[in-house]
């Protein structure tokens, strides 16, 4: 595989398969991918492009990578803890409300640990911090609690 920046979009990832197909994946600086397919006659044609945006991408990664059993799970503990990936829609009741109304840890024992906004990382988030539609929340507790929370954080 071979890296390629691209100024003001992101990084271009070239792969030649085993069977000598050429790919290509742009990274964009949204987080957004492109996947080229190239022509087997013409290595500088596209055959193919495939645009996806961020919930697309991670959800291709999640079926690309073996260890993960569930698309949002990230890690299961001993302690019978799980932490998971729950997305907030544009159209979530809670768009434009602060974390701490969701009443998450009192009403669930699930904790939101961090919140992922476009290309931002926001550890550890106050009970002021304003949610938005497209967040997505990192919560860690039990199997009970994390199901319970994306009940909770699915409500229109």
């Amino acid at each position: 595989m071979s890296t390629t920046p691209l100024p003001g979009i992101g990084v271009k990832y070239d792969l030649t398969t085993r069977e000598r197909q050429h790919l290509s994946v742009i990274a964009h600086r949204d987080g957004a991918r492109t996947v080229n397919i190239y022509r087997s006659d013409d290595p500088d044609a596209c055959a193919q492009s495939l645009r996806l945006n961020v919930a697309e991408s991670a959800a291709l990664i999640d079926a690309l990578t073996p260890a993960h059993h569930s698309p949002n799970l990230l890690h299961t503990t001993d302690l019978g803890l799980v932490a998971e990936r729950i997305e907030l829609s544009a159209a979530s009741h809670w768009n434009g409300r602060v974390l701490g109304e969701t009443r998450m840890r009192t009403d669930t024992g699930a904790s939101i640990v961090a919140v992922l906004r476009r290309a931002e990382a926001i550890p550890s988030p106050t009970p002021d911090f304003r949610l938005a539609g497209g967040d997505t929340l990192i919560v860690i507790g039990t199997r009970e609690g994390i199901e319970t929370a994306a009940e909770i954080l699915g409500r229109e």
